[in-house]
């Protein structure tokens, strides 16, 4: 999954001729999972139709201020269109869209929004040589890079003119790579190696049944989420589960039992900044499994168990640097039980939740969360999705390293 994925784009379009290759960018953009809105100057239409980006973009294409043949058209509101969204991409920028841009000329629809947008924006030149040299464009580039204003810089080769050299624009496959690359390198986790443990853990008794619980994975599938979008390198270490992922920064490791799930977190916790253990480990084990399936020949069946290894604490009495977050599911003495988890194990944060708070726990898609930090903070949170959850406690995270 991309970085974009889920990502509200304004796409700008001005009136030079590469705008025909908004068509594959748009295309890219969608692929990738964003939203994506179009808006052109009314001159760019002379290249490329707002049919065919409307088409690919599945969103109606705005040019003018309002539609003048519909007289009941209502306004354009280039303010909603800069707070909706996430990032505007004006491709191709021209030097005439460039230089309106650098110095506030607002006479279209395009230049308003740009100057309503609240988003990162970037903007990919085009133009012929000469045009692309002339110390006015320069200018504006500069203007526009010291406005924070991202440049997807012009590459070199053959321009409409027959000439050879820099002004043209970069290709769109580049422009999405460009954009990925610079939102990941700016986003908080960069760099930092997060790992998590996620769903149940079966304990055979023999090649047919298991003990388990009801642990979905889903809790610790959006924390691997939220993560590698934050920009994090995520190893998901998970038990059977239904759950999957897909995204360029998780890579995920299938275990089955406690015993598997151990030697996996063992063998990648020495290399992470961050171990959140959200999984639910089973504690006891049978002491023999039987290699043939057990015949039901009587009214009962006496399992003799043992403990499982502790995994949580293993990791808290060899951890260095790492930042370690566990979890404690509990249903009374919910806030003692945690503390003396949190200091039991040497975490830096637990994440409690209650099995007496309806929406939360197992199987459910939601989740009412209390965070405790080892400085014996404690934050409590509303009952939320557990796309929400796993936001919060990464939030937190951030937080508690950057003090």
């Amino acid at each position: 999954m991309s970085i974009l994925s889920g990502k509200n784009i304004l796409l700008g379009i001005s009136a030079g001729i590469a705008a025909y290759k908004t068509a594959s960018l748009v295309r890219l953009l969608i692929r990738a999972g964003a939203q994506v809105q179009v808006v052109m100057t009314p001159a760019s239409k002379d290249f490329i139709t707002p049919l065919t980006l409307s088409t690919l973009s599945r969103n109606p294409v705005y040019s003018t201020f309002v539609d003048e043949e519909d007289e009941n058209a209502t306004w354009n509101n280039h303010v909603e269109l800069g707070i909706w969204a996430d990032l505007m991409l004006i491709a191709p920028a021209t030097a005439n869209t460039m230089s309106k841009m650098a110095n506030g000329v607002c006479d279209n629809l395009l230049l308003a929004t740009y100057l309503s947008a609240k988003c990162p924006v970037y903007f990919a030149p085009a133009m012929d040589l000469d045009m692309y040299k002339h110390p006015s464009t320069l200018r504006s580039l500069d203007i526009l890079k010291r406005y924070g204003n991202i440049v997807i810089p012009a590459t070199s080769g053959e321009l409409a003119s027959g000439l050879v050299g820099k002004g043209r624009m970069a290709e769109p496959e580049d422009m999405v790579l460009f954009i990925e690359k610079d939102i990941i390198n700016n986003l908080p986790l960069k760099g930092k190696k997060v790992l998590i443990t996620a769903g149940p853990t079966y304990e055979a008794i023999d090649p047919v049944r298991f003990i388990g619980n009801h642990s979905s994975g889903k809790m610790g599938f959006e924390i691997a989420k939220a993560a590698a979008n934050l920009g994090a390198d995520v190893c998901l270490i998970s038990g059977p589960t239904s759950q999957s992922i897909n995204h360029s920064l998780v890579s995920v490791v299938n275990v089955t039992s406690a015993e598997d799930m151990y030697i996996a977190v063992h063998d990648n916790f020495k290399n992470v900044d961050i171990a959140i253990l959200a999984a639910a480990v089973a504690d006891y084990k049978p002491i023999v499994v039987a290699k043939d399936k057990i015949k039901k020949k009587d009214s009962t069946l006496s399992l003799e168990l043992e403990k499982t290894k502790d995994i949580l604490a293993s990791l808290g009495e060899i951890k260095t640097n790492q930042f370690l977050v566990g979890f404690a599911l509990e249903t009374n003495n919910e806030l003692e039980n945690a503390k003396a988890k949190l200091k039991n194990k040497n975490l830096d944060l637990i994440v409690l939740n209650s099995l007496n708070d309806k929406g939360a726990g197992f199987k459910s898609d939601t989740n009412k969360v209390t965070l405790i930090n080892k400085n014996d903070e404690v934050k409590t949170y509303d009952l939320k999705s557990k796309e929400q959850v796993a936001q919060d406690l990464l939030n937190e995270i951030i937080k508690q390293l950057d003090e």
